[in-house]
């Protein structure tokens, strides 16, 4: 998928690129006023299976330290792959490892430091690069990555680490649409490498259309050698486009995430799958099993496309 002009990698399978810059210190605000609204019997809670909610947060701070010490500073310690190990393990390893280590930090003492290092994040992801070579992405199938979606995926980690504390003690998904949004953009970026084992006569569509405030459409096309999401070039013979959700918006471009995009051809495509944005986000995340967000949706045409859409997962699992 390199470029056979330039040499530089072609994302544009990937879809539009996300600018999720704006929003790191608004998530990392709302984070810290779910924090500080805790009772202390809530950092006891489960927050997911085999964490409670002080080793979620305990886990953000990790997230927060890597990304500094890695990108910032270029610093080049820490724990290193075992001999055979995957990354789903790798990551699952060293997670475990550093909620361990942190188990004696106070939810308090946890808490002042998210506030103090938090900052430092969103003002590096403000001025990243978006096109700059970033971490791979494992579940879009694209290493490296361009940092916009490196980025963007950080951004949903730490969105969806927030709604997992927030259910723990007993609250409902955020509401607020521009960040769910921008999320839920992200996470359909993994739908080409979850179609990428799946056989269909070029052009094939599948599209999946979320409602809501905070929802939009995806149309994924098979291509010759892969699916992409990438919006097809103006020509004189009719050919398949795709449509990101409202949330996608050019790098260069002034920071707009409910910008317009490309309309969506009116081509009908040969699967429609139809979710809400609840269902959506936890498919994502596995917070529920395809097999129950299949029967969820509303899906027309081929049932087995549909089914395979929904085997999307945008996280390292």
């Amino acid at each position: 998928m390199d470029s056979l002009h330039s040499g530089v990698p072609d994302h544009s399978w990937l879809g539009s690129p996300i600018d999720a810059r704006p929003l790191f210190a608004r998530e990392h605000a709302a984070l810290m006023d779910t924090l500080r609204g805790l009772s202390p019997a809530d950092w006891g809670k489960e927050a997911v299976p085999g964490w409670t909610v002080r080793d979620v947060a305990a886990h953000l701070l990790g997230d927060f330290y890597g990304r500094l010490g890695r990108d910032r500073d270029g610093h080049r310690g820490g724990p290193a792959f075992a001999p055979g190990e995957t990354l789903e393990a790798f990551i699952h390893r060293i997670n475990q490892e550093w909620v361990n280590a942190l188990s004696r930090v106070s939810p308090a003492a946890l808490t002042d430091t998210l506030g103090l290092i938090g900052p430092q994040v969103a003002r590096f992801f403000e001025a990243a690069d978006p096109r700059a070579p970033s971490l791979g992405v494992s579940w879009a199938g694209v290493d490296p990555a361009p940092m916009w979606l490196d980025s963007a995926r950080d951004f949903t980690e730490f969105w969806t680490h927030r709604q997992q504390i927030r259910h723990a003690v007993g609250q409902e998904t955020d509401p607020e649409p521009q960040p769910l949004a921008l999320v839920l953009d992200t996470f359909m970026r993994a739908l080409p490498h979850t179609l990428r084992d799946v056989a269909a006569p070029v052009g094939t569509r599948i599209r999946v259309q979320i409602d809501g405030p905070a929802g939009g459409t995806w149309t994924v096309t098979a291509a010759e050698e892969h699916w992409t999401l990438a919006t097809a070039p103006s020509t004189s013979r009719p050919t398949p486009t795709a449509r990101t959700s409202p949330t996608s918006t050019s790098p260069t471009s002034p920071v707009s995430p409910t910008s317009a995009t490309s309309p969506v051809s009116p081509t009908t495509p040969a699967a429609l799958v139809r979710l809400d944005a609840e269902t959506a986000w936890r498919l994502c995340t596995r917070g529920i099993a395809p097999d129950t967000a299949l029967a969820r949706a509303d899906t027309e045409g081929d049932r087995e496309l549909a089914a395979a859409a929904c085997r999307i997962v945008s996280i390292i699992h």
